[in-house]
């Protein structure tokens, strides 16, 4: 049970979810102990590969309480964002408890008690907000460690220049490996094969002066009967046929499939140019490994040099909370913002969805409505 010193809210993530609950919280006079397991503000971002920049644009990509600065442009880069999360820790006064990471939570009375691997941290309400891409995912294929050449998660890429000339197959047609298998065909990789699995919903990233997604906003409570039909005229009149350059059409329109499976639309930021000049193949999943070659689904083998595996993330969530019922079968919170699961009250998740309208303007929305929430639950009973 809470005791005087515990905090009255823990929040875990020290990335734009837990800084933007944390900064929320504060603002309506509720002080928050904000603990990560890394070294500093903005650790994801700053690690991730150079060309990044955000899909969405910079006026539905701010956290609440600090715009993003008009420098930083349209869509913001990597190393721009890096900059506005320690500057937004700084202007709301956060100071995050870095290397403390919560291992598993537990019921103490009327709140909970936080595993951290030495004293556990005690607080009548958790926010957890440890991010939607916690741990890299590279999938166990059959032969996968007899690989002659290089093997790497995507969240290792940093650029193309290490793989100038070198044949490189790139494993996933999401958002990242799209990315990758671009900025690879730009930076003078030899070859560069895209395997595809599930196949993507290729949309542009604006249509003319308005970006993709705050069209998104509507989709995500739209019926998927309705809104596939009007977003499959748009992919054929802005986006083309891609099936001519070998990339498959998805089974599903882009809020089925997103409902289906998680997988969101694949935003072009260079891969149609690539695929129509040629310099990125697409070819069937990778079903085994053995040694130098890579057989794929539909009995093709390749050679290449370079594995760069663009397969995902785990949010990481079981060991902490996978023996209270709060998650799905994919591992993802069954409730987000201000709502709690009815065997966890008190415990709230910001930061761990995957919505069509844009990862960081949820965030902006789920924080607002968790503060509130919190800070109404913590007001004296009249």
């Amino acid at each position: 049970m809470a005791v005087d010193g515990d905090p009255p809210v823990l929040v875990v993530g020290a990335g734009p979810a837990g800084l933007a609950v944390a900064a929320s919280l504060r603002r309506r006079g509720v002080e928050a102990l904000l603990v990560d397991r890394g070294t500093a503000v903005g650790d994801s971002w700053r690690g991730r590969y150079d060309r990044l920049h955000l899909h969405t644009p910079r006026v539905q990509s701010a956290l609440p309480g600090l715009r993003i600065p008009r420098s930083a442009g349209r869509w913001v880069a990597r190393d721009d964002m890096v900059r506005y999360l320690a500057d937004y820790a700084r202007h709301h006064g956060l100071r995050p408890r870095f290397g403390t990471e919560v291992r598993r939570l537990e019921r103490d009375g009327d709140g909970w008690a936080a595993d951290t691997g030495g004293t556990p941290i005690r607080a009548r309400h958790v926010v957890l907000a440890s991010g939607y891409n916690a741990e890299p995912v590279v999938p166990a294929w059959p032969g996968v460690d007899s690989f002659a050449g290089k093997l790497l998660h995507a969240s290792e890429y940093a650029n193309a220049a290490p793989f100038a000339g070198a044949d490189v197959l790139v494993v996933g047609a999401g958002n990242t490996g799209a990315e990758i298998a671009a900025d690879l065909a730009e930076g003078g990789a030899g070859r560069v094969h895209l395997a595809v699995r599930t196949p993507p919903n290729v949309i542009p990233r604006s249509i003319g002066p308005v970006p993709t997604t705050l069209l998104g906003i509507s989709l995500d409570h739209s019926p998927a009967w309705l809104a596939d039909p009007v977003n499959r005229l748009l992919q054929r009149r802005f986006v083309g046929d891609l099936t001519q350059y070998g990339l498959p059409a998805p089974r599903n329109g882009v809020v089925a499939q997103a409902r289906a499976t998680g997988v969101t639309p694949t935003i072009d930021v260079g891969l149609i140019e690539q695929l129509r000049a040629g310099r990125v193949t697409p070819v069937a999943a990778v079903e085994s490994v053995d040694r130098s070659e890579v057989e794929l689904a539909d009995g093709t083998r390749l050679r290449p040099e370079v594995i760069i595996a663009a397969t995902g993330y785990r949010r990481g969530l079981e060991p902490v909370v996978g023996h209270l019922g709060v998650l799905d079968g994919r591992g993802a919170p069954v409730v987000h913002g201000a709502r709690t699961h009815p065997s966890a009250p008190g415990l709230r998740f910001v930061g761990l969805s995957n919505p069509l309208k844009g990862l960081l303007f949820q965030i902006s929305l789920d924080a607002r409505a968790a503060a509130r929430a919190i800070a109404r639950e913590r007001q004296p009973s009249r």
